[in-house]
């Protein structure tokens, strides 16, 4: 158990889950006009009736963009999120002015069902994700129930090591990973960057771990168990079988479920920058 309820709130999340987010049918502009004009033909010109429609999808739409409120254990959940972020923001900005370099946070962006990012639409179904357009962390709080039940790995640590995972990828921005990526294609595949960014961002969640502890000893005994079966829980691998029945390396985008674990690992046992580079290894 994360000892965090003690813990400082980050002041970068923008809560989004009351905000809406239906997906009926959206009646505006000149859409509007097409469809009442289709309505009313095919029904013979029935005002009446195309009026009754307009109403009824209307009505249908607010109530499916009617906020939902949330539970208090979801309440609870974001509180969490919010802690591990502060935390995340502390040892990253001390990382950084270690590196002299001034670090910038990562706005952590908490939504329900879908989202518009920097990067376009997305749903709750693609997971935690950073988007780079905009330098935010994506997280719909539904994925710690899904990461407990669909892939087995309960616990406050293994959803600290999700965010911190996400918030890796903030750093490799700031610090110019991500435009590694066109000089990198001539020698390996897009795959294959993916992958060796995906792990170099988990060896970076691992290092945050790593500080977190030393610092704040924010970690029990069983934490970084938890962190490694959510890492080995999400590795390629693993949920290639689980989907497909077999695996096909060329289509990793995330690593395996060992190499998941053996960077992470190695980021918490370090907590080393400079052991991080997965671009140079030829195997990593």
């Amino acid at each position: 158990m994360v000892r965090w309820e003690s813990g400082r709130r980050s002041s970068n999340v923008e809560d989004r889950r009351s905000s809406g987010g239906g997906r009926g049918m959206a009646l505006g502009g000149g859409g509007t006009i097409l469809l009442l004009i289709l309505v009313f033909l095919f029904s013979g010109g029935d005002i009446a009736k195309t009026l009754q429609f307009f109403l009824a999808n209307q009505g249908q739409r607010a109530q499916q963009q009617a906020p939902v409120e949330p539970t208090p254990e979801e309440n609870q959940q974001a509180e969490f999120a919010s802690v591990i972020l502060a935390d995340t923001e502390d040892v990253w900005t001390d990382l950084f002015a270690q590196m002299g370099k001034q670090y910038r946070p990562a706005p952590m962006v908490l939504y329900r069902d879908q989202v518009r990012s920097g990067c376009g639409g997305a749903t709750s179904a693609a997971g935690p994700f950073y988007c780079p357009a905009d330098g935010k962390v994506y997280l719909d709080l539904s994925f710690f129930e899904e990461l407990s039940q669909r892939f087995g790995a309960p616990g406050d640590f293994a959803r600290a090591y999700v965010i911190a995972h996400e918030v890796g990828h903030h750093v490799q921005n700031l610090l110019g990973t991500m435009d590694l990526k066109r000089e990198m294609m001539g020698r390996m595949s897009e795959n294959e960057f993916s992958v060796r960014l995906e792990l170099q961002a988990d060896f970076l969640a691992g290092v945050w771990a790593h500080h977190a502890q030393v610092q704040r000893q924010i970690l029990e005994r069983g934490d970084i168990e938890e962190g490694l079966q959510a890492a080995a829980a999400i590795g390629d691998d693993t949920l290639q079988r689980k989907s497909q029945g077999r695996v096909v390396k060329e289509m990793f985008t995330h690593g395996s479920s060992e190499q998941r674990v053996r960077w992470f690992k190695k980021g918490f046992e370090t907590g080393d920058l400079s052991q991080g580079d997965t671009f140079s290894v030829r195997n990593p």
